[in-house]
């Protein structure tokens, strides 16, 4: 038990030391302080600026900055739907795998452009190296780099800047960051045994009778598998996703893993103090979502080493609950992937979360609906900062004094705007559809369990959509063809396509619902006069405001979303413990 432990506690104290040296080179990419790629990149970056006639110097508004987002998804949107459904005819396709059917193609497109990655597919057996490479690995790319984008473009406005440039900061997203780590990263896990090849499967005989031969997959891997986890994306290569040796061979690729996915998010927060002059701040700001994430981490820990008091009396001695985890690391580092991959929103799994106890569930999803605890990529630490001011106008007014953020007012706008993405858009992703499956959940859903865990098992699906996670607690028939809406009786083409159009709703309203408000508010900021700072002005890098903070985000976060998880991984512990 106490190894186990050690290495949690290892694995996040090597994520606080690399914090600030990787806040402070995010920090001087976006603040155009010369980098050491600058002379390699910045020759290619004004050749391509010139061609696509990019004004590297204009900034845009906050609907500016939007729309380009959107319209550059949609372009990007309909290049890998394009890829996709003719993947049967490019080349790259070794085991000549036809097209997926439209709905599965839609549901995967609008899933990699929000940097979801929810998969209603096994990528081995359904997409050609094409689609993976040229399209969902692109993706993964993009995606990644606009949530980084909106995280820099918040950022601005909150310490009264401009908000910048969407497409400078994209290419200098990929460029400087994702691109250079994901070289690197490939390298180090081509060395570790992760394949990278064009060739196609291979052909072995089995140990059991040498004359029957069995197909093994492979594919370009390693390069796909970095910016998995470093983009937050989480798609997997082959359906088990990390769980597979080719994608998570050792110990050390598991570590780069559970690294990768904490980098960005948790340096966001450093590289906000460097924009605000205020290093405290920042890391009185990281203490919140590190210390959830702590306790979530424990708490999933608990759960899996002490496991199913039913099943330990039959198992005696055994470790209980391995079933479903990855037992090449142990009960520890299946809780920590979950709780980390869940809480940075990657939705990459080394273990299925549909067989942790109802504590991991109950983490897995809570991560999900409060979407701080690092958060997806950039948009997270624009959601703690969301979070943040509400907590100075809920402070201001029970001290009564003018609610002020960086010397800026906090006023009705910024409150309207903070409160809509924070307590209306989420809730609505999620419980809408999720009402409408429950409600015929054998004519549309599928669904495998009853009770408490088959209300997670829906609920759980729709919250990965809205969150822009991706992972899945499965038992649910969203795939197609689906065995396991044959197995139930339920016809696999409606429930399939009632699973890939229903999370459709959710990915794209949880995805850019909240980046439209984050701009807007973030716009509003910037454009307000800063106000001196006076002995009334409220501080808000002290401990006591940080203290205020996580209990507005705690409290929200429960009041919006206790219900579900009562009738979900709550009831489900009780009915467990209670035999």
């Amino acid at each position: 038990m106490l190894e186990g432990y050690i290495q949690i506690a290892l694995t996040l104290i090597i994520v606080v030391i690399i914090t600030p040296f990787f806040g402070r080179y995010i920090a001087h990419i976006f603040q155009e302080k010369r980098t050491f790629l600058d002379p390699i990149l910045n020759p290619v970056e004004r050749v391509f600026y010139s061609l696509v006639g990019v004004q590297t110097k204009e900034n845009m508004t906050g609907w500016q900055y939007a729309r380009a987002i959107i319209y550059s998804n949609i372009v990007m949107g309909l290049l890998i739907f394009l890829i996709i459904t003719n993947q049967g005819w490019l080349p790259l396709n070794p085991t000549q795998v036809g097209a997926p059917t439209w709905d599965t193609a839609l549901h995967t497109t609008i899933s990699f452009i929000t940097n979801t990655n929810q998969q209603h597919y096994s990528g081995e057996t359904y997409m050609s190296y094409a689609s993976q490479m040229l399209g969902l690995g692109y993706h993964m790319f993009t995606s990644a780099a606009t949530g980084i984008a909106v995280a820099i473009a918040f950022i601005r406005g909150l310490t009264g800047r401009p908000l910048g440039n969407f497409y400078v900061d994209l290419i200098r997203a990929i460029t400087r960051i994702l691109l250079p780590i994901s070289i690197v990263g490939a390298i180090a896990l081509m060395a570790a045994g992760v394949p990278e090849t064009l060739a196609g499967p291979v052909i072995v005989p089995t140990l059991e009778d040498p004359s029957i031969s069995q197909a093994i997959a492979r594919g370009p891997v390693a390069h796909y598998e970095i910016i998995k986890e470093l983009g937050e994306n989480g798609g997997g290569f082959f359906a088990i996703n990390s769980a597979h040796p080719f994608e998570n061979p050792n110990a050390f690729t598991n570590l780069l893993q559970l690294v990768a996915m904490l980098s960005i998010p948790s340096s966001l927060i450093y590289t906000y103090g460097i924009f605000a002059n205020n290093i405290k701040q920042a890391w009185l700001v990281y203490s919140i979502p590190f210390a959830i994430l702590v306790g979530f981490v424990i708490i999933t820990a608990i759960g899996e080493y002490n496991g199913n008091p039913a099943v330990n009396a039959l198992l005696g001695s055994q470790q209980p609950n391995l079933e479903g985890k990855e037992i090449r690391f142990g009960w520890a580092q299946s809780a920590l992937y979950a709780a980390i991959t869940t809480a940075t929103m990657c939705g990459a799994v080394n273990s299925l979360h549909d067989s942790f106890m109802p504590s991991g569930g109950f983490v897995t999803l809570s991560n999900m609906f409060l979407q701080i605890v690092f958060g997806g990529q950039g948009t997270g630490t624009a959601y703690l900062f969301a979070y943040l001011i509400l907590a100075v106008f809920a402070t201001g007014l029970m001290v009564g004094r003018t609610p002020e953020f960086l010397g800026r007012k906090i006023e009705k706008r910024e409150v309207v705007l903070a409160s809509f993405l924070i307590l209306l858009v989420h809730p609505i992703a999620i419980m809408i559809p999720a009402a409408i499956t429950l409600a015929f959940p054998y004519q549309l859903a599928g669904i495998s369990n009853p009770g408490f865990h088959g209300f997670a098992q829906v609920i759980y699906e729709y919250a990965s959509a809205a969150a822009n996670n991706g992972s899945g607690f499965e038992g649910l028939g969203d795939s197609q063809p689906s065995p396991l809406a044959i197995a139930t009786g339920t016809d696999p083409t409606t429930t399939a396509l009632w699973w890939n159009l229903s999370t459709c709703f959710s990915l794209l309203a949880g995805r850019y619902i909240p980046i439209v408000g984050l701009l807007l508010l973030a716009d509003s900021i910037s454009r307000k006069q800063p106000v001196p700072l006076t002995t009334g002005t409220l501080r808000t890098d002290t401990g006591l405001f940080t203290g205020v903070t996580a209990g507005v985000i705690l409290i929200l976060g429960a009041l919006t979303f206790f219900p579900v998880l009562a009738f979900g991984p709550i009831g489900e512990f009780f009915q467990i413990t209670n035999g």
